[in-house]
């Protein structure tokens, strides 16, 4: 087989079911920690039956993925190869773009070569670009072929969900995803420069939250602090700092909304007589008016009094 024309795929009418959007990003953490459970309450099947890697942990997170997984047109099990059968070819506008291969939980895909190797042997020998390796635990993107590599050195991405964070194994795994693999090499390079930059930036001594910070706030967004305003303003949305930057939706797009929606948020964090206090004021403030100016100034007097960090978005 020719290698695969990534421009025809790339507007094939298959793509565009999965985005990696915020809910996309939480069904593959959902499949993760499914994953996670399954393998806590029956390791010791998953060591020794491959089968059951296949069935109940690698369709889980393919099929989140946005992988259909019953279906031949997309996911190709038993593929045959002159180097032997693939355990499954990954299908899109009619052209294997990727072949995955599984193994028990109990071999170590990170450590032994020969899986690797043979993964590679598949993908070199129908000039498939892309392999995956897993054992339902670990799973391993390689880019199948280039002059003057080795097979390690063509590693496009490790993923390790039993001992990374749910949200940076789901980042990691959408390279894997219907509407991503394609460009597999491409976004795993810019998440390697992005994982470099943050580390060289922490080495020249930038707090970690102060990063994470700068990554959250879109660029184009006015992000201004609550004392630095006039109190004529018509902001979008509030944001107060605890622990990091907490988004809060406004009732109307007023200072008044702005306060509304900070002591809704102090409320709800307090307890006792404070709480009840500061929900009393909360129902009492929205059923009367208040100028602009005034509940600026009272929330100016709130950040001073309470400590808070206030910001809104114009």
């Amino acid at each position: 087989m020719a290698e695969t024309n990534l421009g025809t795929l790339k507007s094939a009418p298959e793509l565009g079911k999965f985005e990696n959007s915020s809910s996309d990003m939480d069904s593959i953490v959902g499949s993760i920690v499914k994953v996670l459970k399954k393998i806590n309450t029956h390791r010791k099947l998953y060591e020794t039956n491959e089968e059951a890697v296949k069935q109940h942990l690698i369709g889980e997170i393919m099929r989140a993925l946005g992988w259909e997984w019953d279906n031949p047109e997309e996911v190709r099990p038993e593929s045959k190869t002159e180097e032997g059968r693939a355990d499954y070819a990954l299908i899109l506008g009619g052209e294997i773009v990727a072949y995955v291969e599984a193994k028990n939980l109990s071999v170590n895909i990170e450590k032994r070569e020969e899986p690797l190797r043979q993964l590679a042997k598949y993908c070199f020998n129908t000039g498939v670009r892309y392999g995956i390796l897993t054992n339902g635990a670990v799973w391993i993107g390689v880019k199948a072929f280039e002059v003057g590599s080795s097979l390690r050195e063509r590693t496009l991405v490790k993923v390790n969900l039993l001992n990374e964070p749910p949200m940076k194994a789901a980042l990691k795994l959408s390279l894997f995803s219907k509407s991503r693999i394609v460009e597999m090499e491409r976004i795993s390079s810019l998440l390697k420069a992005l994982e470099l930059s943050f580390m060289g930036l922490i080495k020249e001594g930038y707090p970690r939250e102060a990063l994470f910070e700068y990554l959250k706030v879109d660029s184009g967004k006015r992000i201004v602090p609550i004392h630095l305003l006039e109190g004529h303003e018509s902001p979008k949305v509030a944001y107060v700092y605890d622990n990091g930057w907490k988004l809060l939706p406004l009732p109307e797009r007023t200072m008044k909304g702005v306060l509304l929606a900070v002591l809704l948020y102090m409320g709800q964090k307090a307890f006792g007589d404070e709480k009840r206090e500061i929900m009393a004021a909360y129902e009492q403030l929205k059923r009367i008016p208040l100028e602009q100016k005034k509940a600026h100034e009272i929330l100016v007097r709130l950040e001073e009094e309470k400590k808070l960090n206030i910001s809104v978005e114009l």
